[in-house]
């Protein structure tokens, strides 16, 4: 640990959601020197093809105004390899890092969409170009490195796979902290209803599958199975209809059905749940569901993504139908369980992962910027 705190720029075009919170909490919690530079979270594939210039053009003024930084940490929405060609032109060379939240190998788009490879390949060279790669989980890393050299094997008259090595030899699984406070002042009602409540705490689009959650609560239901719901998560103008047809199928079951109005009444309906479920078909990490994890409920997950890393085998469902271990994991629920689940979560919060970020981001900054 260095004694002089490093000064890092903070670069985020889309500063919103979990992107928004992650650069909160390091500023919060970790102890070092942050400058933010961002744009607001809307029309993120813009914000990749066109912020480069634009963030460039302010880092500039802020050199003008007296100002410097030890290195600049991005996110992957913007084009590293245009943002750093352009610093370079001014003479202005910095460490650059960058945090994967997410990867646009990985993502799985409702349609096969041709400008894909434009959004995959900035991720790619920003990948190249960059000192130091930070991801939030090893499955982003390995199903980066596969996209890429998916890609690469494609280009059948120019030979880049020695790129990944280059690519992994400057890449560090850094799991992002989580803010559990809020989480951890709410209580759980006395008034619980004596019968389980399942969870589902998402943003209501498809690649978070819906549509396989409802199915085996549709199935629950028809077998006289007893329980309770409270449907979370955000969601925008436009929604998977299956949403519509749960609220009013489901209604006799239903405590709660929307997005929370507040951090503090978010976390209290986390409180009442007991099993919280995910059915994503894209998970980089899984934020939503360490959530409710920290407030006691069960998790219960697909045996793929992300949730290999951070559950234990008996959370996970694989080939068994999701309304048989939704079925099995209600009929074992006790009270008694609620401390053992908030543990699973404690791994990632903000206090228990600082010093790591501290350590990363200070080492990152002694690299030559190129």
């Amino acid at each position: 640990m260095t004694d002089i705190k490093k000064h890092i720029l903070l670069v985020e075009p889309y500063y919103g959601g979990s992107h928004r919170a992650f650069l909160e909490g390091l500023q919060t919690h970790v102890h070092l020197d942050f400058t933010v530079l961002s744009l607001p979270a809307r029309k993120w594939k813009m914000r990749m093809q066109v912020s480069a210039p634009w963030m460039a053009q302010q880092i500039f003024k802020f050199y003008q105004q007296g100002s410097r930084f030890d290195g600049i940490l991005c996110s992957t929405f913007i084009d590293v390899a245009v943002l750093r060609s352009m610093l370079a032109v001014k003479g202005l060379h910095l460490p650059l890092a960058v945090y994967f939240h997410e990867n646009q190998f990985a993502y799985p788009g409702q349609v096969q969409d041709p400008a894909t490879h434009q959004f995959t390949n900035i991720n790619w060279t920003t990948a190249l170009v960059a000192d130091t790669l930070f991801f939030n989980s090893r499955f982003n890393f390995e199903s980066f490195l596969s996209g890429i050299e998916s890609l690469l094997n494609k280009a059948v008259d120019v030979d880049l796979l020695s790129t990944l090595e280059q690519i992994k030899t400057k890449s560090v699984v850094l799991y992002p902290g989580i803010d559990f406070s809020a989480i951890d002042r709410a209580e759980r009602k006395s008034d619980q209803p004596d019968r389980p409540v399942i969870v589902w705490n998402h943003r209501w689009e498809h690649d978070k599958d819906p549509e396989a959650f409802f199915e085996a609560i549709f199935d629950l239901q028809d077998q006289e199975v007893d329980f309770k719901l409270v449907i979370l998560g955000q969601h925008f103008r436009y929604q998977p209809e299956i949403f519509a047809q749960a609220r009013k199928k489901l209604a006799a079951h239903i405590l709660h059905f929307g997005y929370a109005d507040s951090r503090e009444e978010y976390a209290a309906l986390l409180h009442q749940g007991d099993v919280v479920v995910s059915t994503a078909r894209h998970e980089f990490f899984g934020i939503s569901v360490l959530e409710a994890v920290r407030a006691g409920c069960r998790p219960l997950v697909p045996d793929r993504l992300s949730y290999r890393e951070l559950y234990p085998r008996e959370y996970r469902y694989g080939r068994e139908p999701l309304g048989d271990a939704l079925k099995r994991v209600l009929k074992k629920q006790s009270s008694g369980q609620r401390e053992k689940h908030k543990k699973l979560a404690m791994q990632f919060f903000w206090p228990m992962v600082a010093e790591s970020y501290e350590e990363q981001l200070s080492g990152f900054c002694t690299a030559k910027g190129r």
